[in-house]
């Protein structure tokens, strides 16, 4: 790497090489060779343990790299996203970040257009079409510690969270593919409830039982279902999605409506939107943010607009 503080041209890939199911480790090759014939200076490390991502970055914006890339899943961006939010040696929007979506989700992606096919994502990075995009803060509990995360697509609380965590337990054993969300709904159905929540708006409170709960920035998550259909990237405001105590039934039949965000018009769906939420329940609900299985209520939402410089297939 170059030395501290001066300031590096090549585009840095964060790798980790367990997405896809070791994916990303077998087409490495392949991708590197890509990157070569598009004509673009880069240098690379693979990631070894969780959140390793996060380090990566921040070492790599330290040793002078502006435009980091994660080869991976969006728990590998998040984690890349995480070290460019956190560090202090610059403003997080002089860092670019981009991505080579390796994994069966591509949420994050699917709202810039950035394919996962390796050729188009490669020239995506090329090209280096700019947009400055929203970031989330969340306040939570690990393990009776407060902790805070930045997330950069959607964070999903109850039920949402319950699917993303035996997905993600899953995934750890190697079973994966596109329809392992979907099936995790059904399945995780009938173990799930409610919780009595006391939701803050913006100051505004709300009292409800509730079955599953969406802070949005993007559109997509779960593979392609829109939770928090209206959202827009760059508007300094939250979408927030609320489904209240709903009937087994009902979700089933709304499956559907999931992949078109029609189920907001369901009666026991609100919608909201808002720079600040905060959360407390009975009893504790648990979180996800963009895919990553995080702790337990009560939470705290903060936005902090346009502040992360993104390469989109635009």
């Amino acid at each position: 790497m170059p030395e501290k503080n001066k300031l590096n041209t090549a585009v840095f890939l964060i790798v980790n090489p367990q997405a896809g199911g070791e994916k990303a480790r077998k087409d490495w090759t392949i991708i590197a060779s890509m990157l070569e014939k598009a004509g673009i200076l880069f240098r690379f490390q693979f990631t070894e343990y969780r959140s390793h991502a996060n380090k990566i970055a921040i070492n790599a914006i330290e040793n002078g790299y502006r435009t980091l890339v994660a080869v991976g899943g969006d728990g590998t961006l998040n984690e890349v996203a995480n070290g460019i939010l956190q560090q202090t040696i610059c403003p997080s929007a002089d860092v670019i970040l981009g991505m080579i979506p390796i994994g069966s989700g591509n949420d994050w992606g699917r709202m810039f257009n950035i394919s996962d096919h390796y050729d188009k994502a490669i020239n995506n990075i090329k090209n280096k079409k700019l947009f400055l995009q929203d970031v989330g803060k969340v306040n939570y509990f690990n393990d009776g510690k407060n902790e805070e995360r930045y997330f950069v697509n959607v964070a999903g609380i109850g039920f949402d969270a319950i699917v993303v965590k035996k997905t993600n337990d899953q995934k750890e054993k190697n079973k994966r593919g596109k329809l392992i969300y979907l099936y995790n709904i059904f399945t995780s159905l009938f173990s799930s409830g409610f919780a009595n929540a006391t939701i803050i708006i913006d100051g505004k409170e709300i009292n409800s039982e509730v079955f599953s709960m969406n802070v949005g920035i993007c559109k997509y998550n779960g593979g392609g279902m829109m939770q928090v259909p209206d959202a827009i990237a760059d508007d300094g405001l939250f979408d927030i999605t609320v489904i209240k105590k709903i009937s087994k039934f009902a979700v089933i039949k709304n499956i559907k409506n999931l992949y078109n965000g029609s189920f907001t018009k369901h009666p026991k769906v609100d919608t909201y939107r808002a720079t600040k939420v905060t959360i407390t329940s009975n009893p504790p609900v648990t979180l996800e943010a963009d895919g990553e299985s995080l702790g337990t209520s009560p939470f705290s939402f903060e936005i902090i607009p346009r502040c992360l410089t993104i390469i989109t297939g635009f």
